[in-house]
Formats: structure tokens, C-alpha cells, sequence
């Protein structure tokens, strides 16, 4: 993927450029561009979305509506109703990290961070098929792949939900505006956004890339993660996930004293001294922006529980690849992000400094011959480590 420039038009945006959307609409108002990407279908037709659903590590749900009331059921699914029965809807998760045509189709949308992109689903519908007037907490592009899907949104603030059923149904759905979508059509809602899709055809399919927006609560219990696992790593009690390599930290080795304690009547009571030197110990402790990049980019790049990297029937030579002017891309399944001197991958952060070789293969997701007859040992030794796990793919 070469890189893109933020300040030209895209067809994507509907001729505006990056820069212009996300100034003007992302997280601000609701935007419909019509034909975001011309002749658009499905990467994946009916009958590959069964086939995912049928899997179980594929997660899927399905949803139908009958005598006015909604259900829905999890995968994976032994069979699936009929094309010409009306009002269901079935939905497979993360089809990016399954199908290599809707993978590239999610590296369009990276002119948002990818720490922020979360999964692509794709739903197939049935005639007045539907998942019920909702709304997400997250940002979402909706990208018809076939057939047609009615969307009517509204940015009501009444967002109180049906209670007592699995669906997350809106209780007082109020429509302000309606559009038919056609394949390529793109309708962008930012978060809290009221909308209901309502398919007018026997075989509809909405792309949804969705992005991730953690709760506060997640990002200050992640931190609070970090400290803990680089506390524990640097006295001798332990390792968690996040204590590798070691961040600068306070030495809090020492022991605690109490020898002006008094006698006490109350041997129950907890002792004021032990109250005092355990807040003065928590204060020590620094909460720094490496510290949130270590949760940030651990937890990010985390493979999601269901992915597996495929095992190579032959163990490739980097050194091989390079003779044979070959190419290096990260698997579809990977991620990848940096922040300054630190890099992660598939949840996990590295000892070596990243580089500028490493930087580009987490920005482009690429790395010619020409790249990497420049990179380092220590660069090709980790490159060769990622190739043998299946995290990166010799082409």
C-alpha cells in the first residue's frame, strides 16, 4: 500500500480529501456519498458468507423478526432460512481477518489510524431483513454490496432500548432523513447515531467497517495494568503481559517499618502507618506516555481470540527471498502499530528499537526487495522470526 496523501480529493469521500472529512464529519454529522467506489460488489457473495458462518471460529449471529417480536441466535450455523423468506438477517464478524479481497478493502480506510480501525462485517439480508433501529457506539462506513438497503437515521437524543430482549432495539425510533443505498453507495454515522437498514432485496449485503473507541474505564484500567506488571517485574513478584522490555520506574524494593509504633487497645484496627506507607508508595509511581503506549499497543494489536496465523508448509529463508527479489507483506491477520522508539505486533512489544525499516513495514504493510537489502541484522532477524510464525508472508 503506498501512502496517502491527506489533502487529495478521494472518489471514496466523494471528491472531498481526508483532511476535509475528518475536519467536517468524523464524530461531528453523518455524511451519504454515492458512489464511493464505483462498480462495487461484495467481496464475499452469498454463498462465501454461509460458508464462513458454517465455521466456528467465524463469529456470526443471526437475527429475524417474527409476530413482531426479534430473536437472534449465534453461529455457527448447520443451515440458514430460505433466500425467499423475508425479515432475517445474518451477520459474520471481522471478515477481514478471513478473506484477503476484504482485508485490502479495509486498507482504503487508513487514512484513520489503525489503532482506531477495529474489523470489517458483512451482512446478508433477506427481503425487509434488518438487525432493528439502533445505534453504535462507534464510528461506522456502511457500504452497499448488493441489492439495496433503505437506511433511515435520526440524531435523537431519546436512545432508552427495548428491555428484556437479546437486540439492542431502540424504544422511541424517531426517522429524520431516508436514503436508498445501491452497490457502491457509502453512508458514513458517527457514534450515537439512530439508524435502521431495511433490505429491498431477496439477497442484500452491507459492508460495515467499524472502528474501535475504548471506554475511558478500559484506558485508565490499562494503565493501571502496566504499572502493576512493571512493578511486579522489577521486584521479583512476578510477570504479566505488559512487563517486557522494562520502563523507568521508582525503586520500591524496600520494606515497610513502624518503629515508633504504639501499643493499641484496638487490635483489629488497621494501623494508620500501614495506610500512610502504602499511599506513599502508589504515589512513586509515574504514569508516563510510555506507559500508555505499552497498554495502547499491546492491546491493540492483540489477534483477535479466534484468529490462527497459518503454518507454512515450507519454512521460507529471508535470505532466499531476498536473492529472488521477492517481497515481504504482513498477513492479513496481523497488526502493527508505533509510537516513537516503541513498536508492537500481534500484542506483543518489541525489545529492539524500531527503525525506519520497521516503520515503514507498519505504515505501508510492505517491504520490497530494495527495503530489505537496506535493513539491519537485527531488522532481518526479527523479519525472518515473524516469517517462520506466520505473521509476515514471502511473495
Amino acid at each position: 500500500m503506498t501512502s496517502i496523501d491527506i489533502h487529495a480529493p478521494m472518489t471514496l469521500l466523494g471528491g472531498r480529501s481526508p483532511a476535509e472529512f475528518m475536519r467536517t464529519y468524523w464524530q461531528k454529522k453523518p455524511l451519504l456519498i454515492r458512489q464511493a467506489i464505483p462498480g462495487f460488489s461484495s467481496p464475499v457473495p452469498p454463498a462465501g458468507l454461509k460458508k464462513l458462518a458454517k465455521r466456528d471460529d467465524v463469529e456470526s449471529r443471526l437475527i429475524w423478526q417474527e409476530n413482531d417480536e426479534w430473536h437472534m441466535e449465534n453461529g455457527p450455523f448447520a443451515r440458514f432460512p430460505k433466500v425467499a423468506e423475508p425479515n432475517w438477517s445474518m451477520l459474520v464478524q471481522s471478515v477481514d481477518l478471513h478473506d484477503d479481497a476484504t482485508a485490502a478493502l479495509m486498507q482504503q480506510f487508513r487514512f484513520i489510524p489503525d489503532a482506531r480501525l477495529d474489523d470489517i462485517m458483512i451482512s446478508l439480508a433477506s427481503r425487509n431483513g434488518g438487525v432493528g433501529p439502533h445505534f453504535d457506539s462507534y464510528d461506522v462506513f456502511l457500504l452497499q454490496g448488493r441489492g439495496q438497503r433503505r437506511w433511515r437515521i435520526s440524531q435523537q437524543k431519546d436512545l432508552s432500548l427495548v428491555p428484556d430482549i437479546a437486540c439492542k432495539i431502540l424504544q422511541h425510533f424517531e426517522p429524520e432523513e431516508a436514503f436508498v443505498l445501491e452497490p457502491g453507495d457509502m453512508l458514513y454515522l458517527p457514534p450515537h447515531i439512530a439508524h435502521d437498514g431495511i433490505s429491498e432485496s431477496d439477497e442484500c449485503i452491507t459492508v460495515s467497517i467499524g472502528f474501535r473507541a475504548p471506554s475511558l474505564a478500559v484506558l485508565a484500567r490499562g494503565l493501571l495494568e502496566v504499572a502493576a506488571d512493571q512493578l511486579s517485574a522489577r521486584n521479583g513478584l512476578g510477570f504479566g503481559p505488559y512487563s517486557t522490555p522494562a520502563l523507568p520506574g521508582p525503586d520500591l524494593s524496600g520494606i515497610f517499618q513502624d518503629k515508633r509504633l504504639a501499643p493499641t487497645a484496638e487490635p483489629a484496627a488497621l494501623p494508620d502507618e500501614l495506610i500512610d506507607s502504602a499511599l506513599a508508595a502508589v504515589q512513586k509511581i509515574a504514569f508516563t506516555e510510555r506507559m500508555a503506549a505499552r497498554f495502547l499497543g499491546c492491546w491493540l494489536t492483540e489477534p483477535n481470540s479466534l484468529t490462527v496465523f497459518p503454518i507454512a508448509q515450507e519454512m521460507v529463508d529471508l535470505e532466499d527471498v531476498i536473492n529472488g527479489n521477492g517481497n515481504l507483506v504482513l498477513d492479513r491477520r496481523s497488526r502493527m502499530v508505533y509510537r516513537g522508539a516503541d513498536l508492537f505486533i500481534n500484542g506483543e512489544a518489541l525489545e529492539l528499537r524500531t527503525n525506519a525499516t520497521l516503520k515503514k513495514f507498519a505504515d505501508t504493510r510492505v517491504l520490497t526487495c530494495a527495503d530489505l537489502k537496506k535493513a539491519n541484522a537485527a531488522t532481518l532477524t526479527l523479519l525472518q522470526e515473524w516469517l517462520d510464525d506466520g505473521w509476515v508472508i514471502a511473495q
